[in-house]
């Protein structure tokens, strides 16, 4: 048997990453909680309630486990609602329960990383237009400059919008998300605003913490024309990358937002990333389908005989997943891998997926690519939005009526991982020994 280890950097963060309102629990200020209480717009009416009780204190043990499996970072999210409750009104314990966070995984050697806004939104605020309003990125703003303030002795390490495309097309072009509008017009200037409370936000940390370093976590997916000889595949193609995973980081490099057939100068905007985070899943294939008008006359599929996760939801593409990186790398800034992972209850593909997708992050890093960490989604199941409990992405299970969390192989699979900033043969043949031909030839 072919003998082989491949090594990362010294200094390469492994870590999992969260999000508060998936986690926390009992959130019953922010628009997601208001989303949930509308029939039809979760998975069979299914509710966070609890989630993973990290709001009752659930959280020490979670970290506790990452860090005994060999972690060096976690990526976490600061609830916006849980900050500042009212327009006129700061919760300095709440502010305290995520500086107590950030400390705990400081202590356990861990680096933080922390995002400001991951989805959701507090009620006050969106009664007032949310993102649409123009007066949201100010507002914004002054939270960002509260929670750096606060935080600053723990985290320099810092995501000011999670994946600001996927909460632009799910809320405003005909998704699952609050508030389940549909109008270009609104997601463009949607868009534009987020922009805008990046842009502000970068410069009220960097006011309190010069040498923090500041990016957002854009999610990047993977199309492909389904006939690359058919000239309407391509077009397609062309425009989906260009509004869904172009648009945005390319609006921080040059200051304009090119998105829905329309253009803007927010020249505040350029060059206010000092990384670029990646959060990449799958990849899908592209065909024209003129009468398709709900899907923007597309058809999006996944490749014959891919591997697919037990809903259908992710197909393994780990070849998709090296593009990504070396479509990120162009910016030419370092690159963190702020998610990647597939929903896997029964975690049988969960790790030829971790292997292999990995495996891809070596090969980066080996083209001196400045892949500079990696964040598996996620540490501990838990809720994942308008699809309920239905899917489970975490390297633990969780058991929602008890609470009780459930170890899995892949925790032990990434711990070897962390553990020895490598992967080998040995390890591969232990959990995956159905790939070992593809990672390790002979």
């Amino acid at each position: 048997m072919v003998q082989a280890t491949f090594n990362f950097p010294k200094g390469f963060l492994w870590g999992t990453a969260t999000a508060a309102y998936q986690v926390e629990g009992g959130n019953e200020n922010n628009n997601w909680w208001l989303w949930e209480q509308e029939p039809g717009r979760i998975h069979n009416g299914e509710r966070c309630g609890l989630a993973c009780n990290w709001w009752g204190g659930r959280w020490r043990e979670d970290f506790d486990r990452a860090a005994d499996a060999g972690q060096n970072a976690h990526r976490f999210s600061i609830e916006w609602s849980r900050i500042q409750p009212a327009p006129d009104r700061w919760d300095e314990d709440a502010l305290d329960f995520y500086r107590q966070m950030a400390r705990r995984l400081v202590e356990r050697g861990m680096t933080p990383l922390v995002t400001l806004h991951h989805f959701t939104d507090p009620i006050w605020l969106a009664e007032r237009g949310g993102w649409e309003n123009m007066e949201t990125p100010g507002l914004f703003a002054t939270y960002a400059n509260k929670v750096a303030e606060a935080l600053k002795e723990y985290v320099n390490l810092w995501v000011t919008i999670n994946e600001p495309n996927v909460y632009t097309w799910g809320g405003y072009l005909g998704g699952g998300f609050p508030p389940g509008k549909n109008n270009l017009g609104t997601a463009f200037q949607t868009l534009a605003n987020l922009l805008r409370g990046h842009a502000l936000a970068y410069r009220e940390i960097h006011k309190i913490q010069a040498a923090a370093r500041v990016g957002v976590a854009h999610h990047v997916r993977g199309f492909e024309p389904a006939r690359p000889w058919f000239p309407p595949d391509q077009w397609m193609t062309k425009i989906l990358n260009n509004n869904f995973n172009y648009a945005f980081p390319a609006a921080l490099t040059d200051g304009r937002l090119r998105f829905a057939f329309r253009a803007l100068s927010i020249p505040e905007a350029t060059a206010t990333q000092d990384f670029f985070g990646l959060n990449f899943y799958t990849s899908e294939r592209v065909a024209f389908a003129p009468f398709s008008k709900g899907n923007f006359f597309t058809e999006r599929f996944y490749p014959p005989g891919a591997e697919l996760s037990p809903t259908g939801y992710i197909a393994s593409q780990p070849e998709a997943f090296f593009k990504a990186m070396r479509w990120a790398a162009r910016f030419k800034l370092p690159v963190l891998i702020t998610e990647n992972g597939v929903e896997d209850s029964s975690d049988l593909s969960r790790p030829r997926y971790l292997l292999q997708h990995i495996h891809q992050v070596w090969r980066a890093v080996n083209y001196n690519w400045p892949i500079k960490g990696y964040f598996h989604w996620s540490l501990v199941d838990n809720f994942e939005w308008e699809r309920g409990w239905s899917q489970r992405f975490g390297l633990w299970g969780l058991d929602i009526e008890t609470q009780t969390r459930i170890r899995r192989k892949s925790v032990d699979l990434y711990a070897a991982i962390c553990k020895e900033n490598a992967i080998s043969s040995e390890m591969t043949a232990r959990f995956a020994p159905e790939i070992f031909a593809k990672l390790f030839p002979g």
